[in-house]
């Protein structure tokens, strides 16, 4: 038997593991055991958003461009589910913070709005995973009343005559009444004895029905509201003889459910008026108005999300304007970050089983190129295209810009990322290209067609945005040409960080030697000479620095050199972004004749040959490509040479 077969766990172990841990979370006790635990331990008696505001804040938080104008917080909670929609996630933090703190936010409906494949849905499940995950953690423990269908607050048990008295001694806040039932055993179980009512752990999970209601709209005609507020249960009324008494009622609707944790109103705005009303109330008042019973109070998170067109219909009737004060509105665009449409991309393609096919490097950069520019708006300053715009979002320096014209370009836009391409619809294609029989690897080229082929089946897709995305795919080619040339040159060259190391240091000699009016010893003569302006204008051209520019980006470096002079760091090359871009372009260019003459050769010599195979070899090694892949890329950049 080999080791890994040996070190494989029984699944027995694992089951008795399994429910080890279950009956680890089991607490059962009286509410006077349970009020010493809560003066010592406050959180457990808190509410329900200031619940949620605890879990996300406890996954901790990264600061992304920390000291800069971008500077950015992201929350560790989303972070591996949720791609370029940091702002939104800030928003959602923000209202959870305010709401943790009693504010009168928390008594709105959240309502998440943003195109289709956005990650609306995704937050919300993130939030109901992670309440179920919280609530079996200690620091996440919550404990109810046992019986009480709705898992009330025990401390609700505490009259509100002394409550004021208890806040002041033990600095409990209390908050709520007693639900119908809770109340009822009580009085006749208990015999009006608060302190000796059970308290039980209780563990918040969406298919027990505990802590996490999920409400979908359908039929108006066929659908009642007692999917949200419970109804009566005919067959007891004949043993309690009365529709008041709570024995005869099933607190089984999904505001019943949710409370003390969060209910999921899928499409809120598609929902009959009637069901609207009971959100009404039970977001002012925090009660419930079901049946013979007074209101019931009810502790709950309620967030819900919609598209674009329903929002703005929702606003522009009149009869809404009562519910629209009751709804905090969080935007949830389409990410605009090509880097992060990357991530989303390899998230969803790494949950498929479809590993055995290779996937080549930039293939899905190239998609995310294109879905990113569906989502942009047409900037409106003459020096910038959508292409720059893209790069710029990414974070990529751009010749002219910095980072306040981002904010500036994205001021400028009215709906950007409310529109285009869904990353939906990308997985969707790529997806076909991937099972396609005998496919071994799919090129960027393969992910360029297969996009564009799955125009004509999109019913979503108009014949002007089918004319505007056609365009784009032309674009996004356009840039794709450029990174297969860089890519196959690159690998061209054999000692390519030597020869970039040796014109860097040429290069930074004499641009030292220019700033600081001095003269360049040559190395055999050891004569004097002038700083060899051809030789930095030859570099500095290849990124489009012009005339009038050059002073000010060779004062840059040299203030790049002193900085790390300082920090006791060595100047590479690859320290300066543009100037790395510039030299390796300089190398590319001198190469260029050797790479078309052997890419673009049909019978290539036995040295053009085993420099093909060198450079396969190398693509293979270095960039991520097959054998196969790597022969596709040099015989698309042979053409693309010859033209």
């Amino acid at each position: 038997m080999s080791d890994t077969e040996t070190s494989k766990p029984d699944i027995s172990q694992l089951l008795e593991a399994h429910r080890r841990d279950r009956a680890s979370l089991h607490w059962e006790g009286t509410f006077r055991e349970y009020f010493e635990m809560a003066v010592k331990r406050p959180k457990l008696t808190q509410l329900a958003h200031a619940r949620i505001c605890d879990m996300i804040l406890a996954a901790g938080t990264t600061v992304i461009n920390e000291g800069t104008r971008d500077e950015l917080t992201r929350y560790n909670f989303f972070s591996e589910e949720l791609f370029g929609i940091d702002e939104a996630i800030e928003q959602l933090v923000e209202y959870f913070k305010s709401a943790a703190q009693r504010l009168e936010v928390r008594k709105r409906i959240l309502l998440l709005m943003g195109p289709v494949g956005g990650g609306k849905s995704t937050i919300v499940t993130l939030l109901k995973r992670g309440l179920e995950k919280w609530t079996r953690t200690e620091a996440g423990a919550v404990y109810a009343i046992k019986g009480d269908p709705m898992h009330g607050d025990p401390m609700h048990l505490i009259p509100q005559d002394l409550r004021p008295e208890i806040q002041r001694h033990y600095g409990i806040y209390i908050e709520g009444e007693l639900s119908p039932q809770a109340r009822y055993d009580l009085e006749h179980t208990y015999k009006g004895r608060h302190e000796d009512v059970i308290v039980e752990r209780i563990v918040f999970s969406e298919k027990d029905r505990v802590g996490i209601g999920t409400f979908a709209p359908s039929d108006p005609k066929s659908q009642d509201v007692s999917e949200l507020t419970g109804s009566i249960d005919l067959s007891t009324i004949g043993e309690v003889g009365v529709e008041s008494d709570p024995r005869a009622y099933r607190f089984d609707g999904e505001l019943n459910v949710a409370n003390r944790g969060m209910m999921e109103f899928i499409e809120i705005l598609k929902c009959d008026e009637k069901f609207l009303y009971s959100l009404l109330t039970l977001s002012q008042e925090q009660a419930i108005k079901t049946g013979r019973y007074a209101m019931i109070y009810a502790d709950e998170v309620i967030i819900s999300h919609t598209n674009e067109n329903e929002y703005q219909s929702f606003v522009g009737n009149k009869k809404n304007e009562a519910l629209q004060d009751r709804i905090i509105m969080i935007k949830v665009p389409y990410n605009l970050k090509v880097s992060e449409e990357e991530r989303i991309y390899k998230k969803l393609l790494s949950q498929s089983s479809l590993q055995g096919v290779h996937i080549a490097p930039y293939t899905l950069r190239v998609a995310a190129m294109f879905a990113v520019l569906t989502r942009l708006e047409a900037p409106k300053r003459a020096n910038v295209d959508l292409v720059k715009k893209m790069k710029l979002y990414d974070g990529e320096d751009v010749d002219g810009f910095k980072s306040k014209d981002v904010k500036e370009l994205k001021a400028e836009t009215v709906r950007e990322g409310m529109f285009g391409i869904s990353p939906r619809y990308i997985i969707n294609r790529l997806s076909n290209a991937l099972v396609q029989e005998s496919k071994k690897y799919i090129t960027p080229i393969d992910a360029l067609r297969t996009i564009r082929d799955g125009f004509e089946q999109h019913t979503g897709i108009t014949s002007e945005e089918r004319e505007r995305y056609l365009n784009l795919i032309t674009l996004v080619r356009k840039e794709y040409d450029e990174i297969a040339k860089t890519e196959v040159q690159r690998a061209f060259v054999y000692s390519f960080e030597e020869m970039a190391k040796s014109i860097c240091d040429n290069y930074l000699d004499n641009v030292e030697a220019y700033c600081n009016k001095e003269k360049l010893k040559d190395a055999i003569t050891e004569e004097e000479m002038e700083p060899d302006e051809r030789l930095m204008r030859s570099i500095e051209e290849q990124i489009g620095i012009s005339e009038n520019a050059k002073n000010m980006f060779r004062q840059e470096i040299l203030i790049r050199i002193s900085t790390y002079a300082r920090k006791g760091k060595r100047f590479e090359y690859t320290s300066h972004e543009r100037l790395k871009e510039a030299i390796e372009k300089k190398i590319f260019a001198d190469l260029k004749d050797i790479v078309k003459i052997t890419t673009s050769t049909k019978s290539p010599d036995a040295d053009q040959l085993r420099r093909i195979n060198e450079v396969i070899d190398r693509l293979v090694k270095k960039h991520g490509y097959t054998s196969e892949s790597a022969n596709e890329l040099l015989n698309y950049v042979g053409s693309l040479l010859s033209r």
